[in-house]
C-alpha cells in the first residue's frame, strides 16, 4: 500500500515540476521582453499560453530522463536536494539538445543559443528542486525499513 501512495507523490512530483519548469522555459523564450521584471498586469491569455505549451513541452520530453533519475534516486535512497538539482539540469540538457540537430560528419550539434541552454538548464534544475520538495525528500520511505550502513570490518 506504501508503494501505491508512494507513486502518486512521484506522480504529482512531476507534474509540479513539469508545470514550474515549463512556465520558465516558455516566459523566457516567447516572451523576452517580459523578463526585465515589469511590474504591469500579464493578459490570462497569456498565462493560458504560457502553462499550456510549457506543460505539454516540458512533459512530453523530459519523461524519460525524469524517469531514469526516478529510479536511481528511488532505488539507493538518495534524498539530497543537490542530486536532485543536477538531475533535473541534465533532463532540462537532454530536453534541449533533442530539440537540435546532429552533424553526424563533424560530432557536433549545429545551432545551438546559449541563452536557450541556459534557459532549459535552469528550468530544469527548478524543476528537480520542486521534486524534490514533493517527493524526492521522502525517496525509498516505501520499502518501510531506513537504510543500514553495515561496518566494514
Amino acid at each position: 500500500m506504501a508503494l501505491i501512495g508512494r507513486l502518486f507523490a512521484i506522480f504529482f512530483g512531476f507534474v509540479a515540476a513539469c508545470l514550474v519548469a515549463g512556465f520558465v522555459i516558455v516566459f523566457a523564450l516567447l516572451f523576452p521582453e517580459m523578463t526585465d521584471l515589469s511590474l504591469e498586469p500579464m493578459n490570462q491569455d497569456t498565462i493560458n499560453i504560457i502553462l499550456g505549451f510549457g506543460f505539454v513541452l516540458v512533459s512530453g520530453f523530459a519523461l524519460l530522463p525524469a524517469l531514469i533519475a526516478v529510479l536511481i534516486t528511488e532505488a539507493f535512497y538518495i534524498r539530497n536536494i543537490l542530486a536532485y538539482a543536477v538531475a533535473g539540469g541534465l533532463a532540462g540538457l537532454c530536453c534541449y539538445l533533442g530539440f537540435i540537430p546532429f552533424d553526424t560528419v563533424s560530432w557536433s550539434f549545429d545551432g545551438i543559443v546559449r541563452r536557450h541552454l541556459e534557459v532549459m538548464v535552469g528550468a530544469g534544475i527548478l524543476g528537480g528542486v520542486i521534486y524534490w520538495m514533493i517527493a524526492g525528500r521522502n525517496a525509498g520511505a516505501w520499502r518501510g525499513s531506513e537504510r543500514v550502513d553495515r561496518p566494514t570490518g
